[in-house]
């Protein structure tokens, strides 16, 4: 339902403006009266990211909706954005979108979950929905309206724009031996997925992409996530640790998000609102996309350069599961909120697992033992 109205509201907009819309508001008095002919607005935006500009593909998303913007507007609209830490750090891109000092950002909605914990399901939760599910409850069933609920709150407009696909579970300096080993070691790891850490005992550290590296580097930190082996590599995190585990249980599809600024939203015109959405629409198709084309050559680079890939033993999966509904249930306990979104969510889930293991598991299990 809603990936319609976006594309339909998208295409119904700029035919508007190629035939009569942005033009329309051109006046011309003939035979011996002044013309008065006016354009279409020239509008500039600038858009804060939680991303450095080594990463091409993450960091592609803002550039999807910058050139795609850029593309349909013909230039008279035009957004560029800039680099973690170029305007604002890089997790403070919402706080910057609310104050209005930049007009769009490009981040990750479950780095602000300090905020409101119900923003962690507009990225991902642990052991919650892949990609493709992800899309499904945004576009479908009512996730954007959810997540545009919260932020509300915040003068924000959310807009899904990005997914990484299924996620990898981190790089370690050390083998895990057990769930023990996790007592006291020191991870970053962002979202509910760190406060699901923390509950095994681990030290939980939060840190921009940048940064990562040269912390684990240095031993500040004993492992770290991010996204998976094309960016990993890109890091240079294989210099750093050996072991590289493998699900990323706590993200298995996670999106990223396109803030706005509701003000500066309801200052653009309607044909610029159609196309900024159809630009976050085609940034969140295009990213997955090219993670999924690139992740697995990464990868077997990674392999042949003498990084380990090491499964997580299912006796940390269980613990972390256990503790990740644990997690869902105290929150709930203490915010409404939180706990009408995730009863939503949880539905939904429920739904389209029942349907996924009938028709997605039953193929993927034949087709990979």
């Amino acid at each position: 339902m809603q990936r319609r109205q976006i594309l339909g509201s998208g295409a119904t907009a700029l035919t508007a403006a190629v035939g009569t819309g942005l033009l329309s508001s051109c006046q011309i008095r003939r035979k011996g009266s002044t013309s008065n002919i006016s354009g279409p607005p020239k509008i500039r935006w600038r858009m804060a990211t939680s991303w450095p500009l080594s990463l091409d593909t993450i960091f592609g998303g803002a550039s999807t909706i910058s050139q795609r913007v850029d593309a349909l507007s013909s230039g008279n609209f035009q957004i560029k954005p800039y680099a973690a830490g170029e305007l604002v750090p890089g997790l403070e891109v919402l706080d910057a979108v609310k104050a209005g000092s930049v007009e769009c950002g490009h981040t990750a909605s479950y780095y602000y979950k300090g905020k409101n914990p119900s923003f962690a399901f507009g990225t991902s939760v642990p052991f919650g929905l892949t990609a493709q599910q992800q899309n499904a409850w945004l576009y479908e069933a009512g996730g954007i309206e959810a997540m545009n609920q919260c932020f509300a709150d915040f003068g924000v407009i959310s807009f899904p724009a990005g997914n990484t696909g299924a996620q990898m579970g981190g790089w370690f300096k050390q083998k895990l031996e057990g769930i023990q080993s996790l007592q006291g070691l020191k991870m970053r790891i962002p979202g509910l997925g760190g406060e699901v850490m923390a509950q095994l005992g681990v030290n939980v550290q939060v840190l921009p992409g940048g940064e990562v590296y040269l912390a684990l580097d240095r031993g500040a930190i004993d492992a770290a996530e991010w996204t998976g082996p094309y960016d990993d590599e890109k890091l240079g995190f294989a210099r750093a640790a050996r072991f590289y585990y493998y699900p990323g249980w706590w993200e298995p599809g996670p999106t990223l998000n396109a803030l706005v600024n509701q003000k500066a939203w309801n200052n653009l015109p309607v044909e610029y609102k159609a196309i900024f959405n159809t630009a976050c629409y085609e940034a969140n198709i295009t990213m997955l996309s090219k993670y999924d084309t690139l992740n697995g050559a990464a990868l077997q680079r990674l392999i042949q350069a003498g990084t380990e890939l090491v499964p997580y033993e299912d006796e940390i999966l269980e613990a972390a599961q256990n503790a990740a509904y644990q997690l869902y249930a105290d929150i709930s306990l203490k915010d409404k909120n939180f706990r009408s979104l995730f009863d939503q969510w949880q539905k939904f889930r429920s739904e389209i697992l029942s349907w996924n293991k009938v028709n997605e598991f039953s193929f993927s299990r034949f087709t990979y033992s």
